[in-house]
């Protein structure tokens, strides 16, 4: 297994302008962490709603230490990079964050988010000065001589249904003052506003795939370095059980076999006894 100093470095070095893009799937559990190593991925993220979902409850609904807990278990799963969705990092003041970082580093991660989302939503948004130094509490704790951990700054606006891309760039602007090393504001996908965003910082840029987001290559050519997939591939997941139960429970027939062949094959040649 390579050392984390190496998965680290791994990682970032891995966050390039354009082509290739990095594409970065978000696991809910050591069996979903495995099968999409399998698949040949170059680096895995959790996913907060994912594992609350594996879990029986909601985004949100997590401990702190229940997610450090479930970051641990899939930072060993495999031998890629993962990055830990660490939501606020449990916590309101910086040194909060530096605790839940540094724990989050101890659970092996080559990389971790920081949101600035205040899980009030109605004062969705910490105040930029806030904002700005708890990501440069979390930089701090993941970057020292021995080790560069990389810190993804989270700009949540669009998710909280605050479309200012002035303020979402001048808040990317300030996290990458602060010490980010990678930049994201979830749901920013429309192609105009990607393109003044990704003007306006130099920093990679991160952005969340989407049924309204351009499409891998598109996201490329405008330079965009890495894109995840949040709790999607778990809800689908979980959309294919639903189906599949509720076609044997409501018709009495078996076609969600067809989805055993191509999962039954990826299951035995990625997992082990």
């Amino acid at each position: 297994m390579p050392t984390q100093a190496e998965l680290a470095d791994q990682f970032l070095a891995l966050h390039r302008r354009g082509d290739p893009l990095l594409l970065m799937p978000n696991a809910w559990d050591v069996g979903s962490a495995v099968l999409l190593a399998s698949l040949g991925f170059e680096a895995l993220a959790t996913t907060s709603g994912g594992f609350a979902a594996s879990k029986g409850r909601l985004d949100g609904a997590m401990t702190g230490a229940e997610v450090i807990g479930h970051t641990k278990e899939l930072a060993a799963a495999t031998d890629l990079p993962l990055s830990a969705d660490l939501e606020n990092c449990f916590a309101h003041d910086p040194e909060g964050v530096a605790r839940t970082a540094l724990a989050a580093i101890d659970a092996g991660v080559a990389g971790f988010s920081v949101e600035d989302f205040t899980g009030n939503d109605k004062d969705p948004i910490y105040a930029l000065d806030l904002a700005t130094e708890r990501v440069r509490a979390a930089a701090e704790a993941a970057h020292d001589e021995t080790r560069h951990i990389v810190v993804t700054a989270r700009a949540e606006n669009y998710l909280h249904g605050r479309t200012d891309l002035a303020d979402t760039i001048a808040r990317l602007q300030a996290y990458q003052e602060a010490g980010a090393d990678v930049l994201f504001a979830p749901r920013v996908d429309d192609p105009a506003e990607l393109a003044q965003l990704l003007g306006a910082v130099d920093l990679p840029v991160s952005v969340l795939a989407g049924p309204n987001a351009p499409n891998v290559a598109e996201l490329a050519e405008l330079g965009v370095s890495r894109i995840s997939t949040g709790g999607a591939l778990a809800v689908a997941a979980y959309g294919a059980l639903v189906n599949a139960a509720t076609e044997l429970k409501e018709h009495g027939t078996y076609g969600y076999w067809d989805l055993t062949k191509s999962g039954g094959r990826a299951v035995r040649a990625a997992f082990t006894r």
